[in-house]
């Protein structure tokens, strides 16, 4: 019998040991989950909005441990945030102004600054629209044309670099609805508010209820380029910088293309 019982004690023993050992196991695996884990949050031109959607599906499965977190508005409002130390890991603008006053007052990494996609500006107007160029748009028929601020908006910045250049800003500026991001000026053209507007050709994929007039005159306006770069500030470089690389791969770049972006030369 005394050794019946103390078999029985040493099996408890050996279970209560086991025990004590599996928790912290679970544990320090769930820990090591956790430490693993990683929110980037990307502040992104409002123009970029549906195709990051597409890229941070495809990204899931690459790195199944990051989660992208987007910031989206027009790309002069994310430059004033992080200027102002609001959190970003990567910054997407959707021009070069925005992104080369940032590098200059050294709140980006440098060598992270890259030219993702490019872009083209056009002219749109609602599908059921008789316009046919730029030159209309002098005409009675059009009281208000859409335009994002040029001030702060990189496609109203182009907008008026193309009207400039082909002498119609004089003409047309009483005629100017201001938008604050792009995405604002496609919805004055497609709820009637405004009978046509500028917005980047990209802009209307998805929507079945504005037609493309005309397209910027070649040589009208500075290349619309997409640059991208990590954010000095960020505590997640590493997986920063592993996201931009990421945009540059032939599978992003072919999902920018099915969005209505275009493929730079490097």
């Amino acid at each position: 019998m005394k050794k019946f019982y103390g078999l029985l004690v040493f099996v408890f023993l050996l279970v209560g040991c086991g025990s004590a050992g599996t928790e912290p196991d679970k544990a320090e695996s769930k820990h090591e989950s956790e430490e693993a884990s990683v929110e980037l949050l990307i502040s992104a031109a409002a123009s970029l909005t549906d195709v990051l959607e597409e890229v941070k599906e495809k990204y899931a499965e690459e790195k199944p441990t990051v989660t992208l977190t987007f910031n989206m508005g027009p790309s002069g409002q994310l430059q004033q945030q992080i200027e102002q130390g609001a959190p970003a890991d990567v910054f997407l603008s959707a021009a070069q102004r925005q992104m080369d006053e940032l590098e200059e007052k050294e709140l980006l990494i440098k060598e992270t600054k890259v030219d993702i996609v490019g872009n083209e500006l056009v002219l749109i107007a609602p599908t059921h629209s008789t316009l046919t160029s730029f030159e209309e748009l002098k005409g009675d028929a059009v009281k208000h044309i859409g335009i994002g601020n040029p001030d702060s908006v990189p496609v109203g910045q182009y907008a008026r670099e193309v009207l400039e250049n082909i002498n119609l800003w004089e003409d047309l500026s009483p005629k100017l609805v201001e938008g604050q991001n792009v995405r604002t000026v496609l919805s004055y053209v497609e709820t009637g508010n405004a009978e046509a507007g500028f917005v980047y050709r990209s802009d209307t994929v998805a929507s079945d209820k504005v037609k493309i007039i005309e397209a910027a005159p070649e040589g009208s306006a500075s290349p619309i380029l997409y640059p991208a770069a990590v954010v000095k500030a960020s505590k997640h470089q590493d997986e920063a910088k592993a996201f931009v690389e990421f945009l540059q791969t032939d599978l992003a770049i072919e999902i920018f293309e099915q969005y209505g972006f275009k493929q730079i030369e490097k």
